[in-house]
């Protein structure tokens, strides 16, 4: 008898683990953070923020221009500025950035220009992680010090949205330059009696973290961001210990004493507001 039972499952078909159909692109999108499935316009209509466990996930320049400008009121500056390739990295590399213009509708990894933002206006500058990571090379770096000198000249605040990789390692040393510049900018923006604004998102690392991002008169992040100089893994290979689980996180960063608030995507535009009619004083008062 076990025979015949053997003889049967053996001539059974084996079936092999279905797995889960895939999410079309089209309609829905995977929640990076827990999985779930979202229908695609209530996760546009939720700016791009899970409904089940609150992840925000990444947004283009243009999409948080429209969040943060009051409509009508940007005027783009050095939309001509578009990178080189100084060191010779070759057609590939220009290839990419031509590819990257081309999909990001950016000249570079930064969108900068005028607008109003809850009826003050401001000097902005929003970085793309579509663009090459948000790499700081020499046009992001250039673009950051004019919105700093810009916003120093027309004496109003500056606000700047990060979210890089760090330097760009084609430029090389040009592109480490821009640390040294954007901060020194920051400085010649500290004489003038308005405020700088930094709105750090996933992700603010490396040379972008260690230059101008930290150096804000008033430091807010959204949740769940990842904010650090050095990967995760380097460190720990470094000085061989491992991590706190919400290590180089935007919490993280806020419970030390790095951030001076995060705030939920819903509520940026409107903490931001409130915060510049705090600290932006009539010039009247200022002379």
């Amino acid at each position: 008898m076990a025979g015949l039972f053997d003889s049967l499952r053996a001539r059974r078909p084996r079936v092999d683990k279905v797995a889960a159909p895939a999410v079309s692109s089209e309609h829905w999108v995977q929640c990076a953070g827990c999985g779930t499935a979202i229908y695609k316009p209530t996760f546009l209509e939720n700016l791009k923020v899970c409904e089940k466990c609150a992840h925000h996930h990444r947004m283009t320049a243009w999409e948080r221009l429209e969040l943060l400008a009051d409509p009508g009121t940007f005027r783009e500056w050095d939309a001509d500025l578009v990178s080189g390739d100084p060191l010779g990295f070759g057609q590939d590399y220009l290839d990419k950035l031509r590819s990257d213009r081309e999909r990001t509708g950016l000249s570079d990894g930064l969108l900068s220009g005028s607008c109003s933002l809850g009826g003050i206006p401001v000097a902005l500058g929003i970085m793309d992680f579509g663009f090459r990571g948000g790499s700081m090379g020499s046009v992001v770096g250039e673009k950051v010090v004019r919105v700093l000198e810009g916003a120093a000249e027309a004496r109003k605040p500056a606000v700047l949205v990060t979210c890089s990789g760090g330097a760009r390692m084609q430029e090389g040393m040009l592109s480490l330059m821009q640390m040294g510049r954007t901060c020194a900018a920051v400085r010649r923006l500290n004489r003038v009696p308005v405020p700088y604004l930094v709105i750090m998102t996933d992700p603010t690392t490396a040379g972008v973290a260690a230059s101008f991002a930290a150096l804000g008169d008033v430091i807010l992040a959204e949740p769940g961001a990842t904010i650090g100089f050095s990967g995760r893994r380097v460190i720990e290979q470094t000085i061989r210990q491992k991590l706190p689980p919400r290590f180089q996180s935007s919490e993280f960063y806020l419970e030390h004493g790095f951030l001076d608030r995060v705030v939920s995507r819903a509520r940026l535009k409107e903490t931001v507001s409130a915060i510049l009619g705090m600290l932006c004083v009539p010039a009247e008062v200022t002379r």
